[in-house]
């Protein structure tokens, strides 16, 4: 049997929320302030994986040239994500106000979120970039999560 996971944040609904986003955080990839490299990565995890268990990847997708990468950002963006799940915080606030807390082979990049236990991740782009589509994606997942939730009732 495989493992449960979440009722109404699927596969599905992460690609069509990260679909809508995607225009947006493709305008914000051209400027370099944003992103050398006009490339980004971005993982949600299942938020029903079980909290002392390993984060399950639920949907990822890269947006931009992959063939412009410098460096595995898909790696990176696991990674971050993995510190989130793990710590149930947002990577920035860990690494700034909560060091002590990181294992020796955690990622010391931040851009990952953690918001009301979704947890996205992305890579690519400058750190607070990073973060901010993080974050964009995780609200959509939410609002997403809360409509599907919604139209079950």
């Amino acid at each position: 049997m495989p493992p449960a996971s979440s009722r109404f944040l699927t596969a599905d609904l992460a690609r069509s929320a990260i679909s809508a986003l995607a225009p947006a955080i493709q305008a914000q990839l051209g400027a370099p302030e944003v992103s050398g490299l006009g490339v980004l990565h971005i993982v949600v995890l299942d938020p029903a994986a079980p909290a002392e268990g390993e984060p399950r990847i639920l949907y990822e997708r890269s947006i931009g040239d992959r063939d412009r990468w410098d460096v595995d950002y898909a790696d990176y963006a696991r990674r971050k994500a993995a510190v989130c799940w793990r710590h149930r915080m947002d990577g920035r606030r860990l690494q700034l106000l909560e060091p002590h807390r990181l294992q020796a082979d955690d990622c010391l990049l931040w851009g990952g979120v953690w918001l009301d236990g979704l947890v996205v991740a992305a890579s690519g782009a400058f750190p607070i970039w990073d973060e901010c589509f993080s974050l964009m994606t995780a609200a959509q997942l939410r609002a997403r999560a809360w409509e599907a939730a919604q139209g079950a009732r």
